[in-house]
């Protein structure tokens, strides 16, 4: 994945101070790359929770628009629930394998 020349500061919100104009452009950016990345292998959790703490971020802004805060705030939760249904599927997989392991250990 391509996060290495994201500029970090893309990554915590909380890092600068409010700037809506700079958190649009970061999580835009940010769910470009996830586009792009999910598209060739399976989708990054990490990168979509910080997608998710941008629009929350850009939500709790008393400045904004108010279609503007609730249209983040409703894309916040569905980012939220991307990270849960991915993290949810991966924890799947890990239970199978170990019981696969597990399994093979008591024959």
């Amino acid at each position: 994945m391509a996060t290495e020349t994201i500029d970090p500061l893309l990554f915590e919100p909380a890092s600068v101070p409010a700037q809506p104009e700079l958190l649009v452009s970061a999580v835009l950016h940010l769910m470009s790359h996830y586009t792009a990345n999910s598209q060739e292998s399976r989708a990054c959790t990490k990168l979509a929770s910080v997608i998710e703490r941008h629009l929350k971020a850009l939500a709790d802004l008393p400045e904004l628009a108010p279609v503007l805060r609730a249209t983040c705030q409703q894309l916040s939760e569905q980012w939220a629930l991307v990270v849960e249904r991915t993290m949810a599927s991966t924890a799947q997989r890990q239970n199978r394998f170990l019981r696969l392991v597990t399994g093979n250990r008591a024959n």
